[in-house]
């Protein structure tokens, strides 16, 4: 009997002891950046005009907890919503708060796993931009971070006997030997010192150390998870923290539809705040996230919220920051922006990237680093990249006024009024027109005849942008259509199709327009079509045959 009451007073100690510790450890979980409350997102859901409801990207965080892929390096451009992802994470997995409310009705309190993680880790929440504002060098700026997290958790857990406070690595080391509650890692800005300190190399490297002794191959860590604009940087054979999966604007698979607003979002938005999809669309989207069509946050929401269509991304940095890469013409690079901004694609290899925003070794590098920033896009399939949007286009043209780009301005300067020569059937001014833009863009593009008057006709034709979709080689009939100028919905402005010839006559391009069928490319097109052929010759003289089909039918 005595044997069995002191087994039971010691089974009941024990129970208490431990009831006693792990109270003593609630009182004492919260901080700054150790176990921060969910206040940010909060106020995100409940007090912003316009909440998307992202949080189904936690059950992705969920299913790679503790695994290889629990390293997570997320890039996005600025404002495409990197920070209430991070802040949704933290109030998601932090034991400093009870979240359990504040995520009843968002998408991942359906899933079955929901509370099996809610507020269950160690959250350490830190944006490096606020460390490194700061500080003057990334000495500095670790001594203030390991300071900062090193006191949240000193008043967390004042009984442990750290080895040595004045090593993270340490103090965390100590903290999970003694509770066994793994930690989870959110670090917004990542980059900062990338773009903020382009050319100091050996603080970058230092930083990447740090990061790495940090989280790499630690037994305290259930998921580390990173966000900023550029992905990680990359030294010789290996990066110092390489065990990062990496989510960026040229592969954000399987989380694609977390980097802004899908379509369906934005046509809903539209519907609640009464404003044209096919007008936002024109201008907001664009971004081809591996297949996924991403409209940009930022801007949609100051447009439906203002009730008018502008840019509005563009505007939180200035064009300068834009013109700083273009301006380089690197390998080509201007023949490439020409082509772009006249509504074309251009092939770009983004393997090479060094991911800073230093390193240019060939046009492909700058290419890839505007993907990065926002202002291309890139379709992973078929390796190229082009402006995503009216928006940003706009940004290209303030980029562009000086410097060298005066040709192309000029160019679109005009094309207003070569789009109504076109319109109204004045073949020689069109022909005029066109001689002139490709005159005196001649020692700009570089490239072909063929590809070159093409190109010419693309940016000639530079304002038809707004109210047309412009197709290059569009599949049609019994070839390609050169290019295509098909309406957008709701214009009563006729289709285009131009053909161009070179050393030929204008009068063959028509005919062979209708000799290949060309008008099929319209099949979902009912109205008047204008069939434009264009020549240029030897002199350099060009042409003009427009051909009015005035039957409506459908091809």
């Amino acid at each position: 009997m005595q044997k069995e009451f002191s087994l039971l007073f010691h089974y009941f100690y024990d129970i208490i002891t431990i009831m006693e510790r792990w109270h003593s450890k609630e009182e004492h979980r919260t901080g700054i950046y150790f176990n921060p409350n969910h206040t940010d997102f909060y106020n995100a859901v409940n007090h912003s005009q316009i909440y998307i409801d992202k949080t189904e990207l936690i059950q992705y965080t969920n299913s790679v907890l503790f695994g290889e892929q629990k390293y997570i390096c997320v890039s996005r451009p600025r404002r495409f919503g990197k920070s209430v992802a991070a802040n949704m994470l933290t109030a998601y997995y932090s034991r400093g708060c009870d979240s359990k409310e504040l995520f009843q009705g968002l998408k991942i309190a359906t899933h079955p796993d929901f509370e099996k993680h809610l507020n269950q880790y160690n959250v350490i929440h830190l944006n490096m931009q606020s460390f490194l504002s700061k500080t003057q060098t990334i000495e500095q700026m670790i001594a203030l971070v390991t300071k900062a997290v090193g006191r949240d958790l000193l008043r967390a857990y004042p009984d442990i006997d750290y080895l040595d406070k004045s090593i993270l690595t340490f103090m965390l080391d100590d903290v999970y030997q003694n509770y066994q509650v793994p930690f989870i890692f959110i670090i917004d800005e990542w980059d900062c010192i990338f773009r903020s300190r382009k050319n100091q190399l050996e603080e970058q490297t230092k930083y990447l150390d740090f990061l790495r002794d940090l989280l790499k191959d630690k037994g305290y860590i259930a998921l580390a998870y990173m966000t900023g604009i550029l992905p990680i940087k990359k030294y010789g054979e290996h990066s110092a923290i390489n065990v990062f999966y990496e989510y960026s604007m040229t592969d954000a698979s399987p989380i694609e539809e977390f980097t802004g607003f899908t379509e369906q979002e934005v046509q809903q938005l539209c519907e609640q705040y009464n404003m044209p999809f096919s007008e936002t669309k024109k201008w907001y989207d664009g971004y081809c996230v591996d297949g996924v069509s991403i409209y940009n946050p930022k801007s949609v929401v100051e447009a439906m919220l203002r009730r008018k269509f502008n840019n509005y991304w563009t505007k939180t940095e200035t064009y300068e920051a834009l013109k700083v890469y273009i301006d380089l013409n690197q390998d080509g690079l201007r023949d490439k922006i020409v082509q772009m901004i006249a509504g074309e694609k251009v092939f770009v290899n983004p393997d090479k990237f060094q991911n800073d925003m230093t390193t240019f070794h060939s046009a492909d590098d700058v290419l890839t680093l505007l993907v990065h920033l926002g202002y291309l896009t890139y379709d992973e399939q078929n390796r190229v990249v082009w402006i995503p949007n009216g928006e940003v286009r706009q940004e290209f043209i303030n980029s562009i006024e000086d410097g060298g780009w005066e040709p192309v301005v000029q160019a679109i300067h005009s094309s207003e009024k070569l789009l109504q020569a076109t319109l109204s059937g004045d073949e020689e001014t069109v022909a005029e027109l066109i001689e002139q833009v490709h005159q005196a863009n001649v020692s700009i593009l570089k490239y072909n005849n063929e590809n070159a008057l093409s190109c010419v006709i693309s940016l000639a034709y530079y304002s038809a942008q707004k109210n047309y979709t412009l197709h290059r080689e569009m599949p049609a009939g019994k070839g390609f259509a050169d290019i295509v100028f098909e309406p957008n919905r709701n214009c009563n402005l006729p289709a285009l199709i131009v053909e161009l010839k070179w050393g030929h006559s204008a009068e063959e391009a028509v005919k062979q327009i209708k000799k290949k069928d060309y008008l099929d490319c319209l099949q979902n097109y009912h109205g008047e079509v204008l069939l434009v052929g264009v020549n240029y010759d030897k002199e350099k003289h060009h042409t003009c045959k427009i051909e009015r089909i005035k039957k409506g039918f459908v091809f």
